[in-house]
């Protein structure tokens, strides 16, 4: 007899094969039989019901929360078994005593710095096990590349010294003997931002000799798009290292209708031999802090040295011209519109919902990052709808939330983060592939599950089928639905009513059971990795 028999089901697999009706059972946190005679000492009806493999988050930022929320409702009432963390190249390890305070600061708009906490790891092996000691879903690390520089370079916009690209190797190749599935880059965020092409280069020969990805935030979102992608892919061509393009998105009104462009370079790489996915979030406005505005030059020498510029009138007069007549950086060739920047979290409650321009522009910028100590993080209404769509039915597609949970436990801090934390897979499920048609049901499930555990190396996730390891969601294709909104964002979807991590109940009949079976998934490790 099994554990679990779910009676029934219509079976969306993960695969992309047609949905089938067939009674699931699973048995010591394995599926045992997919349409095979069988019983359960426990029997769920799942007749009208969609049974599919967990979903996989590519893209997410709970590298705090997971600590701080072990229960992590934000994700597994979405259906979510799996997240992949250490993203756009800053997060908590590798690290010293020197450097985590200030990665601490670098990140506390997306993660929060709550008081007391015990940063008790430096290594990335020792952030695995931290994360073993209980959490609801399952968890792969990237190797933050910024992080890794950091370490070794400081702050500095300089190339390195032989010396100093060999420890960066060594630290990249221990991540990933620790089991971290790859490297992430953030390219428009110091102090990975300083890095060149040939040294992004070695690097992701490091991560290709250990069989991992690169994931890299890219260079420009503006005028410059293209260019920054056909960067990337190039780096992945020389290195030979497989690539995930994170959040790949066409945004801004000077490349309205442009996603045609972006798949074509795409599809002439994977036509001429390259290893590339991406993944995408379904919504048109964008998040990050309001410091990864800032010229990449205001930014050398960390948060100090930002803060001091922002004070003195010769530095904020030359990033005043950056930022509202070239467009710097990330934003290249597309002056800031401070009308399309909205404060999402904030120390000061009475700024959060309201945008720069309302504010004061950019004097009011100023004053909030020196306010908040950099702290203060934006919603950026920049999207195209046709773009989201055009991208999102791209074989390569995955999903990714890129969602930030800042500060959810420090009642002291106004947040309203976006809706993506709480709301990217219902919405896939419901409004792009019940209400639009954008996808197939067979087709979204496979973008959300079996597609990105090929990625990540997981031979026994992402599927159902016997052997495979119950990650599994069950969900009405008529009710779900994302309930977050921007104006509340914390809602919980709907239509979901049981969610299972390693056989285990993580949501059952739509209420969270508080169980933590998730683990680390490290690379070429018993819990998931290549086999």
């Amino acid at each position: 007899m099994a554990d679990l028999l779910f009676r029934s089901a219509t079976v969306v697999d993960g695969t992309g094969a047609p949905a089938r009706v067939a009674d699931v059972a699973v048995t010591a946190g394995r599926i045992e039989s997919v349409g095979e005679p069988a019983t359960g000492r426990r029997v769920v009806d799942a007749a009208g019901l969609v049974l599919a493999p967990g979903f996989i988050d590519m893209h997410a930022h709970s590298d705090l929360a997971l600590l701080t929320d072990p229960g992590h409702e934000a994700k597994v009432a979405q259906g979510v078994t799996t997240e992949v963390i250490g993203q756009d190249g800053l997060s908590y390890a590798p690290a010293d005593d020197r450097t985590l305070p200030q990665i601490r600061q670098a990140v506390a708009g997306w993660n929060g710095d709550p008081p007391g906490f015990d940063w008790n790891w430096r290594s990335v092996g020792e952030y695995l096990d931290r994360l073993d000691a209980g959490i609801a879903v399952n968890a792969a690390y990237l190797v933050p590349q910024g992080t890794v520089r950091m370490l070794v370079m400081g702050w500095d916009a300089r190339p390195p010294t032989g010396a100093e690209m060999d420890r960066q190797r060594e630290l990249v190749a221990a991540g990933l003997r620790e089991g971290a599935v790859g490297m992430s880059s953030g390219l428009t965020y110091a102090p990975g931002m300083y890095a060149s092409a040939d040294e992004l280069h070695e690097l992701c020969r490091v991560v290709a000799e250990h069989g991992g990805y690169y994931s890299p935030h890219h260079r420009s979102y503006g005028a410059g798009a293209l260019e920054a992608y056909a960067e990337m892919i190039e780096l992945s061509r020389r290195s030979g290292c497989p690539l995930h393009l994170a959040h790949a998105t066409m945004n801004f009104e000077v490349n309205r209708g442009r996603a045609g462009e972006l798949l074509k370079l795409l599809d002439d790489a994977l036509a001429a031999g390259c290893d590339i996915t991406l993944d995408t979030y379904p919504y048109l406005p964008g998040s990050t802090t309001l410091a990864a505005l800032l010229p990449s030059w205001a930014s050398e020498g960390g948060p100090a040295a930002i803060l001091a510029r922002l004070a003195d009138p010769a530095a904020r007069a030359r990033i005043r011209h950056d930022l509202e007549v070239a467009g710097s950086d990330g934003c290249q060739g597309v002056p800031v519109d401070w009308e399309t920047i909205e404060i999402s979290g904030s120390p000061d409650p009475a700024v959060v919902g309201r945008t720069v321009a309302g504010l004061g522009g950019f004097d009011a910028c100023c004053a909030r990052l020196i306010a908040d100590d950099l702290s203060t993080t934006i919603l950026q209404h920049v999207g195209n709808e046709e773009n989201v769509r055009a991208i999102m039915r791209h074989p390569a597609h995955t999903g990714g939330s890129d969602g930030l949970l800042p500060l959810i436990n420090e009642a002291s801090t106004a947040a309203k983060p976006h809706p993506r934390a709480w709301g990217t897979f219902p919405r896939y499920l419901g409004h792009y592939v019940r209400d639009l048609g954008v996808l197939s049901l067979e087709e979204c499930v496979a973008h959300l599950t079996g597609r990105p555990a090929r990625r990540l190396g997981l031979t026994d996730r992402g599927v159902v089928r016997p052997g495979a390891r119950a990650d599994l969601v069950l969900f009405d294709p008529a009710r779900v639905r994302d309930t977050a909104t921007f104006a509340e964002p914390r809602r919980r979807p709907e239509g979901i009513p049981h969610v299972l991590v390693n056989g285990v109940f993580v949501i059952d009949d739509g209420r969270p059971t508080g169980a933590l079976p998730g683990r680390s998934l490290r690379r070429g490790g018993e819990q998931g990795g290549r086999e």
